[in-house]
């Protein structure tokens, strides 16, 4: 019922469009001068239809299962007397399996009944809300047929719909950031509360480990994060030692270098990296990259560790060429055509006005293109876990196994998790030193930005 209700929703929005341009034609037609053109008119039909019903369908998605739940819970509500929560949820599920025909051993006569019941009332909900999408759909749909008239101000309408949902969606980016702020924020309070904040910030060994029992007493962990963010900085540098300098030397080149049928094949070449999926590296990291180089290494007598930093580096420095190739090219160009030709004027040399004119002053393109970059490397997880290992040690030793944070966020929360133990809420307090990490960096590039930017516009 889901899906009928948007093509109802979609089909009764075209109509209407094409309904009020009609009407709006008409008058023109007849001699009257509008004060919109008709095309806004038919606008005004369309997100006056869409927008409200879409919204109304949204919210009855999100609440439809609470609701539901609740009327199911309420109807078996005498099994569930005594019950903990923790149980009660458990038999839900199990009902909800029963529904949707998954079916385990013999189940309970109550408990089939109450699964035909769930199932009764998720059709009853479909077909209320497609009732309810088709009626203020159409009544909209009147509404602003009725609206239609030589100086009704329909782009004025559609422009106060249209900065409302700009408003919207600024409003709700806003309060995401801030609610993604504040759940880190609480989360890593609670495993403050468990872990002293020295022995995170200033500790040297990283081993999350929970006690399975009261009486054991060897899994009380170590919760220090330094290895992690060490191994996230080696891993990171590498990466970065292979992709900014192939990436701007790419892009310099293609910008003002290459024959212009070299520039057409190569630039789309080099950018079909960006879409090749992280696992393909991955695999490409394990399977050739890392082998090459420990049989290199023990070539000529140095111990290379299975799992290496420099393998997966590597690779990542490959996967993020095209990302700084693609913003330095568009930096470059979008530099003032004046700035090139007065250097040129002045006697500099190509490779001269590129160097001292037209590379400072793209010069807050490419650090964004840098900076999108080490958010890509620093926020990878694939190639970490394929090439470099899940073992978090103090070192910089480009040939030894590391880890990462990311890496280590997903192992902390992989499987069936309780978040009232150190071990889960580590994940929580390693997010917050990474997003504390990130603004750093963030700030430190928007600083150079605003310096060069000043210099040249």
């Amino acid at each position: 019922m889901t899906t009928a209700a948007f093509l109802c929703l979609f089909a009764l929005a075209i109509i209407g469009y094409v309904w009020n341009r009609q009407a709006a034609t008409a008058i023109r037609r007849d001699g009257a001068r509008l004060h919109s053109l008709v095309g806004f008119h038919g606008a005004f039909s369309l997100l006056m239809v869409l927008v409200p019903v879409l919204v109304v369908i949204l919210l009855w998605l999100v609440l439809q299962g609470h609701v539901i739940d609740s009327i199911l819970k309420s109807g078996i509500a005498a099994r569930l007397e005594g019950l903990g929560t923790g149980e009660v949820q458990l038999i839900i599920a199990e009902i909800k399996s029963i529904a949707g025909g998954t079916i385990f051993g013999t189940p309970e006569d109550w408990k089939l009944a109450a699964a035909d019941r769930y199932l009764a009332l998720n059709v009853r909900s479909g077909q209320l809300m497609l009732v309810v999408v088709t009626a203020l759909a159409l009544g909209l749909m009147l509404f602003s047929r009725r609206k239609v008239a030589a100086d009704f101000r329909a782009r004025h309408g559609v422009e106060h719909i249209i900065s409302g949902l700009m408003i919207f969606c600024s409003v709700v980016a806003i309060f995401v950031t801030i609610g993604i702020v504040a759940s880190l924020m609480f989360e890593t309070g609670k495993f403050f509360a468990k872990v002293p904040v020295t022995e995170f910030l200033f500790g040297t060994n990283w081993e999350p480990q929970i006690p399975l029992r009261e009486d054991q007493v060897a899994a009380e962990g170590a919760f220090g994060w330094l290895p992690v963010m060490l191994g996230t900085l080696v891993i990171t540098v590498i990466a970065l030692v292979v992709a900014v300098p192939v990436g701007l030397m790419s892009a310099i080149y293609l910008n003002e270098f290459a024959p212009r049928r070299f520039r057409a094949v190569a630039k789309p070449f080099l950018e079909i990296l960006a879409g090749v999926p992280t696992v393909v590296y991955g695999f490409f990291a394990i399977l050739v990259v890392a082998p090459a180089m420990r049989g290199f290494g023990q070539s000529i007598g140095l111990d290379v560790s299975p799992n290496i930093a420099l393998a997966a580096g590597s690779v990542m420095g490959i996967m993020l060429i095209p990302f700084i190739s693609s913003f330095a090219d568009d930096a470059l160009s979008a530099v003032p055509q004046s700035l090139r030709d007065g250097a040129l004027g002045l006697g500099a040399t190509r490779a001269e006005m590129m160097t001292s004119v037209l590379f400072p002053a793209a010069i807050p393109g490419i650090v964004g293109g840098i900076l999108l970059a080490v958010s890509r490397a620093i926020g990878e997880t694939m190639i970490v876990v394929m090439a470099a290992g899940l073992i978090a040690k103090m070192t910089i030793n480009p040939l030894d196994s590391v880890t990462t944070v990311t890496v280590q966020i997903v192992t902390l929360l992989i499987g069936d998790t309780s978040f009232d133990n150190p071990k889960t809420l580590a994940a929580f307090a390693l997010g917050m030193m990474l997003f504390l990490v990130t603004l750093i960096i963030n700030v430190f590039a928007l600083r150079i930005v605003r310096k060069y930017r000043e210099a040249y516009d």
